[in-house]
């Protein structure tokens, strides 16, 4: 395939990066270079802001409100709006149960809840992960029983992001405790607001609120709430799990940290000279820049291939973005040296003014190690990926 960009394809970045640069606000710009804690209406205006363009949902078809791109015109998309400073956009409607909707959801479900997502009217969460089936995922031991034209749910799902903002959570819940495990899984989509779901934080090593768990007791859902047929949730889940492991590749926020380290190590001093100039690190930083450009071209072909529908590829994706992004945030802490760890927590809310005893740019640096820390983990372990890759790539 031919991957040299065309002029219309040239033309689109530029479009794209000066509107990113023009409407991005500064406040905003500021918390994400510089690694700090963003809030719910940080999220909310950004994608009201891009909504108000007609890109608010630029993974999406044009008869659902979408910009109809395609898989290139979305790349460039995700790298220039990064490399601003942009946050990422919440992949929960987006990139989760959005597409899952299209396709399987109801006409009803479509009309009322996806238009909803473009501006975030409504928050999303994922009910996957309950302790003790994170991986084994099919062992989920959430129940959902019919009574009358409701769903009584009761359970646990465990690191749930960013649940204590969410209006709602697309749930997978055991409808059938008879059936083989993956036959018994429905889908369901329960309104966070009901009686009987408390959620409470779990705090994790940057000392960050990303993940909760939340509680299902006696939960009342509606049937006419269930995603498509009963006990056909695991094909459902599957398919958005391969949208997730596509956006957990992360290339826009692999190119804008990769200029982060650059100009860290360039403004960080050792032995009367920056670290950008001695060769070792040189020399690491640029394998990190290949590694990045084959992630790239890698993305692309597996969009030039697969289109909207996401297959074992998407395992091989989430694995190299993963460990990437593991690179850049070591190499981050590596150049922040000492000052790595001696971060400000009430610095990184951006509500209070900086203390630490080294440069601001080295504040966050072991913060964001840590927390890079999850991305072998979220979406599936690298272990689980690669025993996919195996099976459905290698046919072992």
């Amino acid at each position: 395939m031919d991957l040299s960009w065309t002029p219309e394809e040239r033309q689109f970045r530029e479009t794209v990066r000066a509107f990113a640069n023009d409407k991005l606000p500064q406040d905003i710009r500021d918390k994400v270079l510089k690694h700090q804690r963003l809030h719910r209406d940080d999220y909310v205006r950004w994608h009201r802001i891009l909504a108000d363009q007609g890109w608010g949902a630029p993974t999406w078809p044009q008869e659902f409100g979408g910009t109809g791109w395609n898989a290139i015109e979305r790349l460039i998309f995700e790298v220039e709006c990064f490399k601003a400073g942009a946050p990422r956009l919440l992949p929960f409607g987006l990139s989760m149960i959005g597409p899952v909707l299209m396709k399987y959801g109801s006409a009803e479900q479509q009309q009322r809840l996806l238009p909803r997502i473009v501006r975030v009217d409504d928050w999303w969460c994922q009910g996957y992960s309950e302790p003790g089936s994170g991986s084994d995922l099919a062992s989920l031991k959430t129940r959902a029983e019919v009574d009358g034209d409701h769903y009584v749910i009761n359970g646990q799902k465990t690191w749930t992001t960013l649940a204590q903002y969410a209006d709602w959570m697309f749930c997978l819940v055991r409808t059938d405790p008879e059936a083989k495990v993956q036959r018994g899984i429905s889908m369901v989509l329960v309104d966070m607001h009901s009686p009987g779901v408390s959620v409470r934080p779990i705090r994790t090593l940057d000392g960050g609120h990303d993940v909760n768990e939340v509680w299902l007791e006696n939960v009342r859902v509606p049937v006419a709430n269930r995603v498509g047929d009963e006990g056909q949730g695991w094909t459902y889940a599957k398919y958005l799990l391969g949208h997730e492991r596509t956006g957990i590749a992360g290339l826009g926020h692999c190119y804008r940290e990769l200029s982060i380290l650059k100009e860290m190590a360039a403004r960080t001093w050792l032995h009367g000279r920056p670290i950008l100039e001695d060769s070792r690190m040189r020399d690491r930083i640029s394998r990190t820049e290949v590694d990045i450009m084959a992630l790239e071209m890698l993305l692309l072909r597996v969009a030039a291939a697969r289109g909207d529908a996401p297959g074992p590829e998407a395992s091989v994706l989430k694995i190299r973005g993963s460990e990437i992004q593991q690179d850049l945030a070591m190499l981050q802490m590596e150049i922040a040296g000492p000052d790595a760890w001696a971060y400000d927590p009430d610095w990184m809310e951006a509500d209070a003014p900086f203390h630490g005893p080294g440069p601001e740019m080295a504040a966050a640096a072991g913060a964001g190690y840590a927390d890079m820390r999850k991305t072998s983990i979220y979406g599936g372990t690298t272990e689980v990926q690669k025993g996919i890759i195996a099976r459905m790539m290698l046919g072992l």
